[in-house]
């Protein structure tokens, strides 16, 4: 347990204080005999790292105070997704004796113990910033977080009729003793420990409360200007719950569960079926985290760890209130003085018309290819509309798409193929079912769809099917036609709005006779082994990456720049250390993890790393090979470059071939890497530092104001 971390006043360590703002992370190093500098940086750690550089967004005075409280709330709902998977691997690890297997030769033991510094660093941090910083400020600004013992008799009178009415009846007190265990305490759940006395007897029993998820997590007062916790308003009324009992002491605390779930695809008769299954045995996973506030007594803490099963080293100690990632339901709070400007996404100059004219999508994309760009390109009038022309065309003979994570009821694209489906159209969706917390909704989809009479296929067996595509075949005065949508992100409207992606929709005739053939791989029983223009995992995607670095590595011009999420793999990495001693100039842009060990003498010279972290999540992968003598080759695609995707997932890249489209790539990634607001550098200690300030390019700035630009001509 990581008690000294906090005081009982929730006061972070003088470590926390002392720890330098411009650096995220620090990594132990693993020297090896063989390699002398470390080779590989661990993967957990560096994804922490990440949740440093989101941290520090919360922590940046200069933000406007509602988007910090936005950035708490995503730092809470990334570690939480953390622990519910990474952690509770690296646990399942320890338990089965595992201990090699790592590029970083780490033991699940060390990773373990690193995390656990790490994490009791940062979230404290995180709870402090809430409390000494975001709070204040928001009350300056007329939003004010009270707590029960601050309000006044009109306020409590509204806080009792409000917890009569609608708190009081969902509430269910569980009580232990010999005739009750200790209840199962659901995962990510809010509760208070609560230590009661008969007065008669004088025996203390212990109960739980669970705090209702489907209640806001924070209650609005009467003004609309101040929120209390709901864990405090139900703490106030304990005597409602337990009457004629002493209430001794109560207590918050929070679980986490191992929420990862694993399906023999092989051997499961019924894939949905099992998933459903795995989805109820989830909510009984093993507890990996219990989160408790200082005040919390010996005899509680002690009966938690008992009857959870954890031990102390499971334990954060963290100041009040516990779960912000509530702070979500803050931001949508009608203050936009309190957040950055909105941006107006903008219609691809090719897809524009002029008022009162129609669009004929498909005659544009039968003259040229068209990139775009979200959120700075509207998804709404580019691949929604993409989408929804296919549907209601009645030259349209079939639809095909894969749905990875949709926005859920409402989703236009889903309305648009059952729309197909109800004009007889072939509408095919394959949906993965696998896709980790979206698992429950893409089953709930899949059964609206196949009643709807879409041809619902859930992928190959043993891969998840992660990549992005569309393909839409068309009748037309020649024949069949085929155009395509090639993405780096989902097809959901909402994260469309805040996701940077790419999407490529073309009628390349090569293109579209390789999208036929991997849906044909995705529905049934191709074996494909090649493809005229995509690069596919986990066919030719290692293959053809390792191919293109080891050219540039052969050059005497050689140059990579690659933009991705993450970089995780070991051979990738390899080539590229290859690649750098050659000689060849490397600049990574990767949003999250990054395994590769930049800069370091004789291993990776002429190697940049750096992270864009801003108003909008980094998600486009662009891969570009080549000089300006030889001519540059852009790749886009779902794909990143670590195991899973290159090895255990079906992935889909394109190259983009148009000069224009290619001007546009260049443009992006020439912004980002001179961006010197938002940018991170990974040094070759493995620390991440922050860029200092100098011309003051923020690339998300840059690019809205560059798509408008191009809107406006």
């Amino acid at each position: 347990m990581n008690r000294e971390a906090a005081n009982v006043d929730g006061e972070p360590s003088a470590a926390v204080l002392a720890a330098p703002p411009s650096t995220a992370g620090i990594l132990p190093f693993h020297p090896t005999p063989d390699d002398g500098p470390v080779r590989y940086l661990n993967r957990e750690l560096s994804w922490l790292q990440f949740e440093e550089r989101v941290l520090a967004l919360a922590e940046d005075p200069t933000l406007p105070l509602l988007e910090r409280a936005k950035f708490l709330a995503i730092f809470q709902s990334n570690l939480d997704e953390f622990f519910q998977v990474r952690v509770a691997g690296l646990k399942e690890q320890l338990a089965a004796d595992v201990t090699g297997g790592n590029p970083d030769r780490m033991t699940p033991a060390e990773q373990l113990a690193a995390i656990g510094d790490l994490v009791a660093d940062q979230s404290l941090r995180h709870g402090i910033v809430f409390r000494d910083e975001v709070v204040p400020a928001l009350a300056e600004a007329g939003i004010g977080f009270s707590d029960w013992a601050d309000l006044d008799a009109d306020d409590r009178a509204y806080l009792v009729e409000l917890f009569e009415e609608r708190i009081f009846p969902v509430l269910t007190p569980l009580a232990v003793d010999p005739a009750h265990p200790f209840p199962y305490i659901s995962n990510l759940s809010l509760n208070l420990a609560v230590l009661v006395r008969d007065r008669r007897s004088h025996e203390s029993r212990f109960a739980r409360i669970k705090v209702p998820p489907i209640l806001p997590r924070f209650v609005v007062m009467p003004d609309g200007e101040r929120f209390v916790p709901l864990e405090q308003v139900i703490a106030a009324h304990l005597d409602r719950l337990f009457p004629g009992l002493q209430v001794v002491e109560h207590h918050v605390f929070r679980v986490t569960r191992n929420a990862d779930i694993e399906v023999e695809e092989d051997e499961a008769e019924d894939l949905l079926h099992a998933i459903e299954s795995e989805l109820t045995r989830r909510r009984f996973g093993r507890v990996v985290r219990l989160e408790v506030e200082p005040d919390m007594t010996d005899e509680v803490l002690g009966l938690l760890i008992r009857e959870l099963d954890i031990t102390e080293d499971d334990v954060i100690v963290l100041p009040s209130p516990l779960d912000l990632s509530g702070l979500w339901a803050l931001y949508d709070l009608d203050r936009p003085d309190l957040k950055l400007p909105p941006f107006t996404r903008v219609t691809p100059p090719a897809l524009a018309t002029a008022p009162g004219e129609e669009l004929d999508l498909f005659a544009v994309l039968r003259e040229r290819d068209v990139l775009v760009h979200h959120p700075y390109d509207s998804f709404t009038t580019s691949t929604q509309a993409f989408i929804e022309a296919a549907a209601s065309d009645p030259r349209v003979l079939a639809i095909k798409v894969t749905l990875y994570r949709t926005s859920g009821p409402g989703s236009p694209i889903i309305r648009a193929l059952l729309d197909a489906a109800e004009e007889g159209k072939q509408v095919v969706a394959l949906i993965e079912l696998k896709a980790r917390f979206d698992e429950e909704a893409n089953i709930e989809w899949a059964r609206a769809l196949e009643e709807a009479g879409v041809h619902v296929v859930y992928g190959v067996v043993g891969l998840k099917t992660h990549t992005k595509i569309a393909l839409v075949v068309r009748s037309e005065g020649d024949g069949v036609r085929r155009y395509g949508h090639i993405g780096t992100g989902n097809y959901n409207d909402r994260t469309a709005r805040i996701y940077e992606d790419l999407g490529l929709l073309t009628a390349d005739p090569a293109l579209g006779a390789d999208l036929s053939d991997l849906f044909n791989v995705l529905t049934g029983y191709s074996r494909q082994e090649s493809y005229r223009k995509l690069i596919v995992a986990p066919v030719t995607f290692r293959q053809r990456m390792l191919e293109l670095i080891r050219r540039e590595a052969s050059a005497d011009d050689g140059h990579i720049v690659a933009k991705m999420n993450s970089l995780v793999d070991a051979r990738i990495i390899d080539a590229l250390y290859e690649a750098a001693q050659a000689g060849t100039r490397i600049e990574l842009i990767v949003r999250g993890i990054c395994c590769l060990r930049p800069g370091v003498p004789g291993l990776s010279d002429g190697i940049t790393v750096r992270s864009i972290v801003g108003r909008y999540l980094e998600h486009s992968r662009i891969y570009r090979f080549g000089s300006a003598a030889r001519g540059y080759e852009y790749v886009i695609g779902s794909g990143d470059w670590m195991p899973r995707n290159l090895d255990r997932r079906v992935e889909a890249l394109a190259p983009v071939e148009d000069p224009t489209l290619s001007a546009r790539l260049e443009e992006i990634l020439e912004v980002l890497r001179n961006d010197d607001v938002l940018a991170w550098e990974l040094g070759p200690d493995g620390v991440w530092t922050k860029v200092a300030t100098r011309v003051g390019i923020d690339a998300h700035e840059t690019l809205q104001e560059r798509a408008a630009q191009r809107a406006e001509r």
